[in-house]
């Protein structure tokens, strides 16, 4: 229950504190008067969507803060939000809106913790329910009524309702992975021939060595060069073993190693240096027979020169084609293979998509099949509590279906869901929107409120001009419906209508009045001494709890008859009727009493 609600400059509003009573509580005004400014204020500290616009012009901050019982259900909401408790047995819900050069500013907290936006969101469905006159429009779409008849489901519906849409999503994916894979079948030929061609190519190449393009290219320069290497070499063995002209290296150390020989005999210190040159002469001979047997071995042959520039240039464009080394090349090749693998065998995966697609949409179907048997005992149930709810409003002669048309699976389940009404006997359903009237959709609202109230925790039930477009029995039945709901929940309501307004436990007046501005004192006689200018005004927003004579005046004005005295005895009709149908004492120490006192 919302005890009370303070608002500082919000829209026209510089300063206002409401205390709320349990029961009916009432507000009307003049047309424009800023009876709605208070709902939306409420609605924006309970998380609705804020903008700077809604800062009282010449303000930079605009702040709203809620009183609200305690019950069972919040404080065990309050605790799993790890949200300390205050000692009043209250919630103190707050939001600040600070408007700067930077932009928007909001900040929203619960018994002083910071709270953000589906924290609030959660709050206000454990709060309060806000019926306004343009869901008379969302009352004939479609889509609206699925909700309404979901949310009536409560959680088990809900819930199935959460599985539908997971399988929905996964059938979904499954479907369009299936119609991928249908789509890029071309892609996929087109792919496994041009892989096809490069596996070929690579497989006639035999690469298995990634040094061959090394090896081969020494290869080539040895039997391109073989005649100068022959010449060569055997320079080479004449210069260290065997010289026609002059003495060869090898003759050259055995005589070094002679007069070694004979100098060692008289100096053993020289012993060292003899082995050396010993060891000298070894390697040089060594070397002589070693080039001699490689100039034996070098032969030139054409054929095979040729088929080793072949096989180097086969090598070189493989490289460049899908190298660019080798050892890269044989990679590749090895990652086609088992690409090719993978789409020369396409029935494998379009087997295994067509089971993933059939699977989800069997749990698809099955999803729907149950969501479709709680939304029918659903229906059943809601469309009983309307007609009954419905009676009292002068409207006991309708009659209202739920209907319920497969239709393909989508999101929200198979169904399409349709509030079909007839208000004349005889006449068959039609869809609501196409035949209801603007009263019988304001009635209709406020018996689905009615509906929902019997199943919905919330405590507070606010309705801003539910009774639009309605007159004479039928406003005597709003009134007695909303009383009705106020025997079990709190219920705030705008309302222009006098038969209405005289049920209300608490009467607030809702007016504008327009003041002086506040200016310092200098500013002010300044002011006052420009013979050509007007002091500075604005417009604010008043409200007042009415005493018993006061109510007999506003509801006088709202009927508006043809006499003050004739105005006053309507008004003093109006309280005694109400006054007469809230005699049954089963509400006698029911709800708390609050003494009424401006504000």
């Amino acid at each position: 229950m919302l005890l009370s609600l303070r608002i500082e400059n919000f829209a026209l509003i510089d300063r206002l504190e409401l205390e709320f009573a349990a029961g009916l509580n009432v507000l009307t005004g003049e047309t424009g008067a800023g009876k709605s400014i208070i709902l939306d204020a409420l609605e924006v500290l309970l998380g609705s969507k804020a903008s700077g616009r809604l800062i009282r012009t010449g303000a930079e901050r605009a702040l709203l803060e809620g009183s609200f019982a305690l019950t069972p259900a919040l404080k065990d909401w309050l605790t799993t939000q790890e949200i300390d408790l205050l000692e009043d047995d209250q919630v103190i819900c707050s939001r600040e809106i600070t408007q700067s050069t930077s932009g928007l500013r909001s900040r929203s907290r619960l018994n002083g913790v910071l709270v953000n936006r589906q924290q609030l969101d959660s709050l206000r469905d454990r709060l309060v329910s806000i019926t306004a006159q343009g869901q008379a429009v969302q009352l004939g779409q479609a889509a609206r009524q699925r909700e309404w008849l979901d949310e009536f489901g409560g959680t088990l519906l809900l819930e199935q309702k959460a599985q539908v849409a997971a399988d929905f999503r996964q059938f979904q994916q499954a479907r369009q992975a299936l119609a991928q894979h249908h789509q890029t079948e071309r892609q996929r030929l087109q792919q496994l021939d041009g892989l096809q061609y490069q596996l070929r190519e690579l497989q006639q190449a035999q690469l298995s060595d990634p040094n061959e393009q090394t090896l081969t290219e020494q290869e080539y320069q040895r039997l391109s060069h073989s005649g100068e290497l022959q010449q060569q070499s055997y320079q080479v063995y004449q210069a260290l073993y065997e010289q026609e002209q002059g003495a060869a290296a090898s003759d050259l150390l055995g005589k070094a190693l002679t007069t070694l020989e004979e100098m060692s005999q008289y100096d053993p210190d020289l012993q060292q240096i003899l082995e050396l040159v010993q060891e000298a002469l070894t390697q040089v001979q060594e070397a002589g027979r070693q080039i001699n047997i490689y100039a034996s071995s070098l032969e030139t042959d054409p054929q095979r020169l040729q088929e080793v520039a072949d096989r180097l240039m086969q090598l070189k464009q493989i490289c460049r084609k899908y190298g660019p080394t080798l050892a890269e090349a044989i990679a590749y090749q090895q990652r086609i293979e088992q690409e090719l693998a993978e789409l020369t065998n396409p029935e494998q995966a379009i087997t295994a998509l067509e089971q993933a697609y059939r699977q989800a949409e069997t749990q698809l179907q099955h999803s729907c099949q149950q969501l479709s048997q709680l939304r029918q005992a659903t229906a059943q149930d809601l469309t009983a509590r309307l007609l009954k709810a419905l009676t009292p409003l002068g409207m006991d002669k309708v009659k209202f279906q739920v209907g319920l048309d497969p239709i393909e699976p989508t999101v929200h389940g198979a169904d399409h869901v349709q509030f079909l009404f007839s208000p004349n006997p005889g006449e068959p359903l039609q869809p609501l929107s196409e035949i209801a009237s603007g009263g019988e959709m304001s009635r209709f609202l406020l018996a689905l409120q009615a509906c929902f109230s019997q199943v919905d925790p919330v405590g507070s039930l606010v309705f801003d001009e539910i009774d639009v477009g309605v007159s004479g029995r039928v406003s005597q039945a709003i009134a007695e419906t909303l009383y009705t709901l106020s025997q079990n929940h709190q219920v705030l309501c705008v309302t222009h209508q006098p038969v209405v307004a005289a049920m209300g436990d608490r009467h607030f007046r809702v007016e504008k009045q327009v003041l002086a501005a506040c200016l310092p004192l200098d500013r002010l006689n300044l002011d006052l001494a420009a013979a050509d200018r007007e002091i500075p005004e604005r417009t604010v927003v008043r409200v007042m709890v009415l005493d018993q004579q006061q109510r007999r005046q506003e509801l006088a004005q709202l009927s508006g008859g043809a006499s003050l005295e004739q105005a006053i005895a309507f008004a003093e009709s109006l309280l005694h009727q109400a006054a007469t149908f809230r005699q049954p004492p089963a509400r006698s120490g029911r709800r708390h009493q609050q003494k009424p006192s401006p504000s």
